[in-house]
């Protein structure tokens, strides 16, 4: 068996954090001040110092021409563990060994010289990048025609705008046959289209190129299409490694919140603005609140929330995705005028219409047509468990975003 492409062995990064401690009253400001002096006389700096570990004990292996995602919320260490394999950062302790030439795409226009033409830095990426000139020029035609270019080839990169940039970082990377790539939520900055194109690309590069990749990206869906391994870290450490679609299943359902009620605080910052608020939702099935929902049983999600100006139209809507993170479908009453004061919407899901297994809603309110006034994602979930199936069969939704005409309620409840 040949040796892992990447090899990570306890792998810890440590930062100083230093903090400026603000006091209203004299005799706290006196002793901060001492406290100050001292801590300048012993460590050289006045600041209180506190470790934040970025990564800690992170072990694990991949091997040639294997594709990984690395998923986790923001902050919990994917940025610093791929700048540790690019070596742009150094590790506090821990080894990695890495058998390959790498390739990295960690931010828009990285190795790329801004006062250069982007002529000029498709070549000093490629020799940053560890490539012959000649290498560099047998791809320069194919990098310009996918990054599409050809016009602004001669400009300095500083003027391009960062879809430009992306493009061109992309395609230097792509076309220029690293064993190994590493892509960093790059491919969020491009436009629809760019980033079918580059996800075809790295599926070129991944299954007819046999190159090792590390992916990392909030778009789940993209992930599990793409990935067929994946890391789930979380506050520096691993929570998860294995198979895409189990890990990112246990990722998803790890942060939905398993409440049959949510009753939002007044001042939530994302439960809205001054011209709505959402206040309370609910899952509810055979009349009671409940996470628990039987597949051959009606379900409902209902929820109140606050219009504090008149609208010549409004409406609200649902969310709903699988565990996956799929956006699965959306749904709401139709758009009519509603006076300001509290109003309570409720959805009901027909009996053996969802799959079984966990499902998150986010609720929308939109007025006049098109402006959203809030949309709050995975503020509740629910499961749905397979005790119905032995009932017969069952129309269950598939993945893809529809609107179905689903059974609605709406009433005016007591100004707030």
């Amino acid at each position: 068996m040949s040796l892992p492409a990447i090899e990570v062995s306890d792998l810890s990064k440590r930062y100083v954090i230093e903090h400026e401690s603000r006091h209203d009253n004299l005799r706290d400001q006196l002793h901060h001040t001492a406290r100050k002096l001292w801590r300048r006389a012993r460590w050289g700096t006045g600041f209180e110092r506190e470790e934040f570990w970025a990564l800690r004990d992170v072990s694990f292996s991949i091997q040639p021409g294997e594709v990984v995602g690395i998923i986790g919320r923001n902050g919990a260490g994917k940025s610093t563990l791929l700048k540790i394999l690019s070596r742009i950062t150094e590790p506090t302790s821990g080894k990695v060994a890495i058998r390959g030439r790498v390739a990295s795409l960690l931010e828009v226009g990285t190795g790329f010289h801004p006062d250069l033409t982007g002529r000029e830095n498709v070549f000093l990426n490629g020799a940053i990048l560890g490539m012959s000139r000649a290498e560099i020029r047998a791809k320069f035609d194919e990098i310009v025609a996918f990054a599409e270019v050809e016009r602004f080839l001669d400009t300095p990169v500083k003027r391009y705008s960062s879809g430009m940039y992306v493009r061109l970082a992309f395609a230097v990377a792509a076309h220029l046959e690293p064993e190994i790539l590493i892509v960093d939520e790059v491919l969020a900055v491009g436009d629809a289209s760019f980033q079918k194109k580059c996800l075809g690309k790295l599926q070129d590069v991944t299954r007819r190129e046999g190159r090792t990749v590390l992916f990392v990206s909030h778009n789940l869906s993209v992930v599990s299409g793409l990935c067929a391994r994946s890391l789930w870290l979380h506050q520096g450490q691993i929570a998860g490694l294995g198979p895409t679609n189990e890990v990112i299943g246990n990722y998803y359902q790890s942060g939905a919140q398993r409440l049959g009620e949510v009753v939002l605080a007044a001042d939530d910052p994302k439960a809205g603005n001054e011209r709505a608020r959402l206040r309370s939702v609910r899952v509810l099935s055979e009349g009671n609140v409940t996470t628990e929902v039987r597949m051959d049983r009606e379900v409902v999600v209902e929820y109140d929330f606050d219009l504090l100006t008149e609208a010549d139209t409004a409406t609200s809507s649902i969310h709903l995705h699988d565990k996956q993170g799929v956006w699965v479908l959306c749904s709401g009453p139709k758009p009519t005028r509603l006076a300001p004061g509290r109003h309570r919407h409720a959805v009901t899901f027909p009996a053996r219409f969802l799959n079984d297994g966990l499902y998150t809603i986010g609720v929308a309110v939109v007025t006049n047509g098109n402006r959203i006034e809030f949309l709050k994602p995975e503020v509740i979930g629910f499961n749905v468990n397979e005790e119905a199936r032995s009932l017969g069969e069952y129309t269950g939704i598939i993945n893809g975003c529809i609107r179905p005409e689903l059974p609605w309620t709406t009433r005016p409840l007591a100004s707030p």
